[in-house]
Parts: C-alpha cells; sequence; structure tokens
C-alpha cells in the first residue's frame, strides 16, 4: 500500500514538473511566438512542395528542405515585403494628404446625400444621419485612425529593425528543420500527449485540416479578392487602389459581407460624385468578379468542410485578430475548431457508454 502511494506521489511529482517545466519554455520562447507559429503553419502548407523536391533529391533531406525554403523566399515572402512597402507607402501618403487638406472628407457625406433620391433621404434623415457635421466629424476620425493604424505599424517595425530582422531569421531558421523532420516530429508529439491514442489522432487530424482550410479558404481567397479590388480600382482610377485591395483582402476574412464592407461604400461615392460608369463598373466586378471568386475558389481550394459554423469563425476570428493581431486569422478559428472536435468526440463517447448501460440494464431485467 505504501509502494503504491509512493509510486502515485512520484507520478504526480513528475506531472508537476512537465507542467512547471513546459510553462517555463513557453515563457522563455514567447518573445518568438509569432515566428514560431507562421514557420509551423507555412510547414504544414509547404510539406508537399518539400516533398516534391526531395523526390528529386532522393535521401538528401537538408537539401530539399533548403531547395523548397528558397522557393519559399522568393515566391512568398520577398513579394509580401514589396506589397507591404507599396501600401504603407500609400496609406502614410493618403494620411499625409488628409492632414494636409488635399483631401477632405467632410465635404462626402453632403455630396452622398445630395444624390440620394428623396425616397432614400427621408429614412435617413428620421434615423438622424441627416446631421451632417457630426457625419462629416465621424468619417474624417475614422479614416483617419484607420490609416494611421497602418502608418503606426510601419513605424514601429521601422523602429525595431533589429527585433524584426531577428523574428525573420528565427522564423525561416525553425522553418528549414519543420520541412526536414516535420513528419518525425508529429507522430512523436501525438504520441505523448496525455490522451487516448486514437483521440489524439483524430485531434492531430483536425488541426491539419483546420491550418489548410483557414490558409487555403480564407488567406488565398483574400488575396485573390484582394486582387481582383485592386485591378478593378485601377481599372476606374480610383487613387491608392492597392491600400483599398488590402482592405478588401482583410474584411474578405469576414463571412457574409466580406470584401463589399471596402467596395460598397467606394461605389456609391462613385455614383454619388457624378462617377456613374466607374460606379457601375465597381458593383458589376464587386459581384459578378469579386463575390463569385470565393464561391468558385473555396471549394477547389478547401476541398472538405472544417464544420464549423459560419458565424463561428465571424467571432472567433475577430476576436482571436484582437488578442493576437494577424496571428489571430489563425489561432481563433483553429481554437473553435478544436474546441468542437473535442466535444464532438466526448459526447460520442458518452453516446457508447449510454448504450452500453443501458444494453447491461436490460440484460439485468
Amino acid at each position: 500500500m505504501q509502494d503504491a502511494q509512493a509510486k502515485g506521489l512520484e507520478n504526480a511529482g513528475f506531472l508537476l514538473f512537465i507542467a512547471l517545466v513546459t510553462l517555463a519554455l513557453l515563457f522563455v520562447v514567447w518573445p518568438f511566438a509569432a515566428p514560431l507559429l507562421w514557420a509551423t503553419l507555412a510547414a504544414i502548407m509547404f510539406q508537399p512542395l518539400y516533398r516534391k523536391v526531395l523526390g528529386w533529391r532522393k535521401g538528401r533531406e537538408s537539401q530539399a528542405a533548403g531547395l523548397a525554403l528558397l522557393v519559399i523566399t522568393i515566391a512568398v515572402i520577398i513579394p509580401a515585403f514589396i506589397l507591404g512597402s507599396i501600401v504603407v507607402g500609400e496609406a502614410v501618403g493618403v494620411l499625409t494628404a488628409f492632414r494636409e487638406g488635399a483631401i477632405d472628407v467632410s465635404t462626402w457625406p453632403e455630396a452622398v446625400l445630395a444624390a440620394l433620391p428623396e425616397t432614400l433621404r427621408a429614412p435617413l434623415a428620421d434615423a438622424g444621419w441627416n446631421d451632417l457635421p457630426t457625419v462629416r466629424e465621424r468619417a474624417q476620425d475614422f479614416v483617419e485612425q484607420s490609416l494611421g493604424l497602418i502608418a503606426q505599424q510601419a513605424v514601429a517595425i521601422g523602429g525595431s529593425v533589429f527585433g524584426f530582422v531577428l523574428a525573420l531569421g528565427v522564423g525561416l531558421y525553425v522553418l528549414f528543420f519543420l520541412l526536414r523532420d516535420g513528419s518525425r516530429i508529429g507522430p512523436q508529439i501525438l504520441a505523448a500527449l496525455p490522451m487516448p491514442h486514437d483521440i489524439a489522432v483524430r485531434m492531430g487530424d483536425k488541426f491539419l485540416a483546420i491550418v489548410r482550410a483557414t490558409i487555403k479558404g480564407s488567406i488565398v481567397v483574400g488575396l485573390v479578392q484582394g486582387a481582383l479590388g485592386t485591378l478593378t480600382f485601377f481599372i476606374v482610377g480610383v487613387p491608392s487602389a492597392i491600400l483599398f485591395g488590402l482592405l478588401m483582402a482583410i474584411f474578405s476574412l469576414l463571412p457574409a459581407l466580406g470584401p463589399a464592407i471596402v467596395w460598397g461604400p467606394v461605389a456609391i461615392y462613385l455614383l454619388a460624385t457624378g462617377e456613374i460608369w466607374q460606379g457601375v463598373v465597381v458593383i458589376a466586378s464587386g459581384v459578378a468578379v469579386i463575390g463569385m471568386a470565393d464561391n468558385v475558389l473555396r471549394p477547389i481550394l478547401v476541398g472538405r468542410d472544417t464544420g464549423i459554423p459560419d458565424w463561428v469563425i465571424l467571432v472567433t476570428t475577430l476576436g482571436g485578430i484582437a488578442l493576437l493581431g494577424l496571428s489571430g486569422i489563425v489561432i481563433g478559428p483553429l481554437v473553435a475548431g478544436l474546441f468542437l472536435a473535442a466535444w464532438s468526440i466526448l459526447a460520442e463517447q458518452r453516446g457508447v457508454v449510454l448504450e452500453e448501460e443501458h444494453a447491461d440494464i436490460e440484460e439485468t431485467a
């Protein structure tokens, strides 16, 4: 009896030690949590590329991982830097124009309301939207704060260049090893989890499915919709088209409205200011091209449903972004998916237990 108690105490002490060491490790690596997260996501998404390269360089895993990393750097990271610098430049330029008075948002509400028919102006007046000074002030503040946020992020990155370069280097370094050793690390992690192996495997499969669905079905589709929006704004002559395209890509993460949050007000303003054909083109492109891109591409890229309702994706995406920034785009839906999967497995287990108990009762009777 005493031996059993001693063994139980030793096991409890060992589990406590593991928990403390794990928390200590998380505390130590927390400054690099974002690059480690994105390195993990990139390793999952680009594992097929690594395997294809490995097929050409059989038995040379390090060379295959290095070549795959080079392709990722050239095809993804460098273009992202170029696009980011252009967007930040446009945001800073537009913000400067607002503050210097070159762009005056205060005149826009009057122009839009004046161009609307009387049947629409009356309900807006009843709702209080005819208070033009308040509307002008809110519009000006909203635009300046939105553009100022982008400009502040650019200044923050520029002010900590060393930290940014260090984080990028750590991410690429970890990505190399995850590409090379990921197929061995994954099963080892699942085997070490303190839960039944079949449940760990199911949760691992759910994790991979949600990551792929989120990146393919949200980020890739969002980039496509943003590119289509940028092209549309270029055609109709909207200034800072790339900036608006990026905003469209971000809002595409939201179910239902998505990119319409951006192209809708732009179309209304163009129509209200007399640029009829430009407004019609934006509406046509938004409905027939940008809107349909999601319906066409998402089933092709995702392939299978994650089982997460749209409203849950909306709430968890916004909550994830509020807590973790861009990383929350993936973390939010991932937590929701694992939460639903875990409760689904628990419900299945309870269902099996209840069926067995019911069968035992019938046999006893």
